[in-house]
């Protein structure tokens, strides 16, 4: 017994992923073809995408909001999620990386719930509130340039309804941030948002220490 989040060994995370995930076969494919990229670092964790598509669930989202779609497996599990007449507007700077989402996305059937913008999210981001949709947007996921992450955090607090949630990636930063001695301009990026959000009366909040750290905010 704990009173604590438990620290995962090889074998407890194994076991985790045994006895939890249910993994459609093209997410699995998806994975596997990323972890041979050269920026495979950047994938999240199986079971933090099958919690995003539970809450994507659970809320009876229909309108979603991406920030970073690398290899394009967390819009992928998200769109898989959402009912028929779903949404999933995901931004990237990419055509190299998102060459590959399209690919898959096509393969489950579910490119036509995407609608990928290739430009900086921040004027994206901007071009959609300008655009008159903000209180919108059901849900948003946010793992992208640390550097930014808190004008994506800002704009994206502004596109999502009240009752509707941001999920933020990365936020334990492999345990960086708790080091004050570490001072990179990401790390202090992410440390700095953590502290903010902790203070930010406009949300409620939970960070899971799932995969890097996942920060869930509801907008109230």
């Amino acid at each position: 017994m704990s009173n604590r989040t438990l620290g995962l060994s090889d074998r407890l995370y194994d076991y985790l992923l045994s006895v939890s995930l249910r993994e459609a076969p093209i997410l699995t494919a998806l994975r596997h073809e990323t972890a041979t990229h050269p920026m495979n670092q950047m994938q999240i964790a199986p079971e933090q995408g099958q919690l995003m598509a539970l809450l994507v669930q659970l809320m009876g989202a229909k309108k979603t909001l991406e920030v970073g779609v690398f290899t394009g497996y967390s819009a992928l599990v998200v769109a898989l999620a959402l009912p028929p007449d779903g949404k999933v507007v995901a931004c990237d700077v990419s055509e190299d990386y998102t060459a590959i989402a399209r690919r898959y996305w096509e393969q489950a059937g579910v490119a036509d719930k995407i609608e990928l913008h290739l430009a900086p999210a921040i004027d994206t981001l901007a071009a959609l509130i300008a655009e008159g949709q903000s209180n919108t947007f059901d849900f948003a996921f946010i793992d992208a340039d640390k550097s930014n992450y808190d004008q994506y955090y800002e704009q994206s607090l502004q596109l999502i309804r009240s009752g509707g949630l941001i999920a933020i990636d990365n936020v334990l930063w492999s345990g960086d941030v708790a080091d004050p001695a570490i001072l990179d301009t990401r790390t202090t990026k992410i440390r700095a948002l953590n502290e903010k959000l902790h203070r930010d009366d406009r949300i409620t909040l939970s960070l899971v220490p799932i995969a890097d750290g996942v920060t869930l905010a509801c907008k109230k």
